[in-house]
């Protein structure tokens, strides 16, 4: 039986704060049971072991990411829609470190597609079409994009820019300045 307030959405939620506190991949059934001053097998009713509790935590960490992304891209377009929805990413790795690598976890193909990934895939593909590029180039810019926004959240995050000048915030406001005139002036083959 269930030990009373236990919930899997309340394991999930404090799984999520845990990789924030000590990094995603620290965590552990056994850990998140200290937390809650409980024996490891009374979390096993919500969770199967502790890759199912790192699997809930990315799909939390994608949903809520999701969310943040929808409400600051809603009625914005072209440079304003790109740069609302990389300034969630950056901010969202700044708060919650451990949940934007959580976010970055791989899953199966099955759980994927059913995972908020498909919303960042698809307001990606949103923004993207204000830049007018076809289909094929639309993938090749949210590799881009992705790849462009999460190494600079996780470079910034481990002290990379730390140690010279300009500040962080002066390059990435001219990274998003060059993403937009490189989707303004995409390539064509």
């Amino acid at each position: 039986m269930a030990r009373v307030g236990l919930t899997t959405e309340r394991l999930v939620r404090a799984g999520a704060e845990l990789a924030d506190e000590v990094g995603f991949a620290h965590v552990t059934v056994s850990e998140l049971a200290r937390r809650f001053d409980v024996k490891v097998a009374s979390l096993y009713s919500h969770v199967k072991n502790s890759q199912d509790l790192k699997t809930r935590i990315a799909l939390f960490a994608l949903e809520e990411l999701a969310d943040l992304s929808a409400d600051a891209v809603a009625g914005r377009s072209g440079k304003d829609a790109l740069v609302a929805f990389a300034d969630v990413y950056r901010d969202y790795a700044h708060a919650y470190p451990g949940r934007a690598e959580a976010a970055r976890l791989r899953l199966d193909p099955e759980t994927a597609a059913a995972s908020a990934g498909v919303r960042h895939a698809h307001m990606m593909r949103a923004i993207l079409r204000g830049y007018d590029l076809s289909d094929a180039d639309q993938t090749h810019a949210v590799r881009l994009l992705g790849s462009t926004f999460h190494g600079y959240a996780s470079l910034e995050g481990a002290g990379g820019f730390s140690h010279s000048s300009p500040d962080p915030e002066e390059s990435w406001t001219r990274i998003l300045d060059a993403l937009d005139a490189l989707l303004r002036n995409w390539p064509t083959r």
